[in-house]
């Protein structure tokens, strides 16, 4: 009696990204009432910065209590609001993602579509570019949340686009040639490409030559790109993060039919630290597509009493300047910890500088070179050393033993904790490797041995 939709079992929940999180919330680790609990280190979340923004709020006690020149605004803010969305918000936002690109490039509030967040943002542009059937193309490996949020309302397919780890997982023209073949022979009509950059689960930005291949073969087929750049606040080090609207305008296209395919989108869950605000948007040069998705976007609209006060948060241009600067160093320095814990267990990294997470290697702990190897792995670090990590194979990476790690949604000591355990686990299992190899050379060895005793018995006859 249900719908299609309700009945059948499409959303990705059984993603063993999403597994590992139910896992964590039935033993979640606290360092006095649960220390053998699991560390939560599957959740891209920014924590690490909460101190300078609940320091402002403290300051700004008005905009907290929805007050304007110390008289109440409550009625104004309670009442409905248009879902164009409140126009001081919307310009303060465009000023802060220029700030974040270095002012390279200045943003159109006209352009601006405010949505619930990025997941919401990437589903709408799916409803705006793309029929049920059609599909976009994406670079692996890439965000295990995309399955549900461009597939499962929208019934748009995703066609993977396989990059390598022999150049850290590069696009380049043969591998978006490839995978728009993919689709050809699967008779599926491709739309776009979709990228995020910075990207999840990589933690690199993506370089000019990247996004011109990627220009280039927009212009080409004569499709859509979509730019997920919600960490781009996250870059700690070089190189500097690039939005593709930037080559955009280093080549000149602005007013060329491509500036019309290009759409990015962005939020203030990561950067910011604040997903619980729901505060996401789409940045298109594209009248119909904003047209489009501002009425879609009624369907999820941030509060209004949300919109006042982070206009008034963002607008303060020292606070903006020092937060940035202090949550780049809070990054870098934990993302130093991780890869200098994981180094010491025998571990490696991709080298990278955004995000809050980092691509880690260990195809050397695999039993076998296979994803079902690398699942035994993922519950073994989750049920007995007792961290949550994602393994490569929910980000749909074509080769096993990658795992990505989230290092900002915990303290330094958290952090440490699981460094150790992480440590432990590797000597450990080092450990029992030499036994069983030292079991097998003496197995060998006597076996050796009584053969030779026999042999010679042998012929002693």
């Amino acid at each position: 009696m249900l719908s299609r939709k309700a009945s059948e079992d499409s959303h990705g929940q059984d993603s063993s990204y999403f597994l590992g999180w139910q896992e964590y919330e039935k033993n979640p680790y606290h360092p006095i009432h649960n220390p053998s609990g699991i560390i939560q280190m599957g959740l891209a979340e920014n924590q690490l910065s909460f101190d300078v923004v609940e320091s402002w709020l403290e300051r700004n006690s008005d905009s907290m209590e929805m007050k304007k020149d110390g008289t109440s605004i409550f009625r104004e803010l309670a009442l409905f609001q248009d879902y164009h969305g409140l126009p001081a918000f919307k310009n303060e936002l465009v000023e802060f993602m220029a700030k974040i690109r270095g002012n390279g490039i200045k943003f159109d509030s006209k352009n601006l579509v405010l949505t619930a967040g990025a997941t919401s943002a990437n589903e709408i542009l799916m409803f705006c570019l793309a029929n049920k059937g059609e599909a976009f193309i994406l670079p692996t490996p890439y965000y295990p949340g995309f399955d549900r949020d461009l597939k499962w309302r929208t019934e748009v397919e995703i066609v993977p686009m396989n990059c390598s780890s022999s150049n850290d997982f590069r696009i380049t023209s043969s591998t978006l040639e490839q995978a728009f073949q993919q689709a050809k022979n699967l008779n599926l009509k491709v739309k776009g490409v979709l990228v995020t950059n910075p990207s999840n689960p990589l933690g690199t930005t993506m370089t000019k030559n990247e996004l011109n291949l990627l220009l280039n073969f927009a212009i080409d087929k004569n499709i859509h790109i979509i730019s997920d750049e919600i960490y781009s606040g996250t870059v700690f080090d070089s190189p500097k993060f690039v939005s593709i609207m930037e080559v955009i305008n280093e080549r000149s296209l602005q007013n060329d039919e491509i500036s019309k395919r290009v759409h990015v989108v962005y939020s203030l869950s990561k950067d910011l630290g604040v997903p619980g605000f729901r505060v996401g948007m789409i940045y298109s040069s594209n009248e119909k597509v904003v047209s489009t998705a501002t009425k879609m976007s009624s369907f999820g609209l941030i509060s209004s009493q949300t919109q006042y006060l982070l206009a008034k948060l963002l607008g303060d241009n020292k606070f903006t300047f020092d937060y940035m600067e202090v949550n780049k160093t809070r990054l870098k320095k934990q993302k130093e910890i991780i890869v200098s814990g994981l180094k010491n267990a025998g571990i490696q990294c991709l080298k990278s500088n955004a995000g809050l997470f980092c691509w880690v290697d260990m195809k050397h702990l695999l039993s076998s070179s296979t994803f079902e190897a690398e699942k035994e792995l993922w519950k073994i670090i989750l049920y007995r050393v007792g961290l949550n990590i994602s393994p490569g194979s929910s980000c749909h990476c074509s080769e096993p033993g990658w795992f990505r790690i989230c290092f900002a949604n915990m303290s330094q000591e958290t952090l440490k904790v699981a460094m150790r355990r992480i440590k432990v686990f590797i000597d450990s299992t080092s450990t029992m490797n030499s036994i069983k190899q030292s079991f097998v050379n003496n197995v060998n060895y006597y076996t050796t041995k009584r053969r030779m005793t026999n042999r010679i018995f042998q012929l002693s006859l």
